[in-house]
């Protein structure tokens, strides 16, 4: 029988690696010109190549996180795991793509919103 919970953890963790690109391919949608968006995030969107760069840390970011099963969010979690210029980068991707979030991908950010 299958470990419920680290499955749960998995879901849970390829949900925030999408929601998050999301948030990086509408920021560079809105803040990019589109003849630089000759690269793809993870969630298959096209960004350019600065917006790649930072959608493939937060992925990985994701990906190595310690807290998965228990973190409500990034701001609540003990541990940072970014570094701090990536950190202030994703910070103003969250400020622009947060309020935008609701029309472009509503269930994705609802979850984000209630932490599930």
């Amino acid at each position: 029988m299958p470990n419920t919970s680290s499955t749960k953890t998995e879901k849970r963790r390829l949900r925030e690696m999408k929601t998050i690109s999301q948030m990086v391919a509408l920021y560079c949608a809105g803040n990019h010109d589109e003849s630089l968006r000759q690269h793809q995030a993870y969630c298959k969107e096209p960004v350019c190549q600065h917006c790649a760069q930072l959608d493939e840390y937060a992925v990985e970011r994701t990906l190595k996180c310690r807290q998965m099963e228990t973190k409500t969010s990034c701001d609540e979690c003990p541990y940072h795991c970014y570094k701090p210029e990536m950190r202030k980068r994703v910070c103003k991707v969250m400020r622009y793509s947060g309020p935008r979030m609701i029309t472009k991908h509503p269930l994705a950010a609802i979850r984000h919103l209630i932490g599930k």
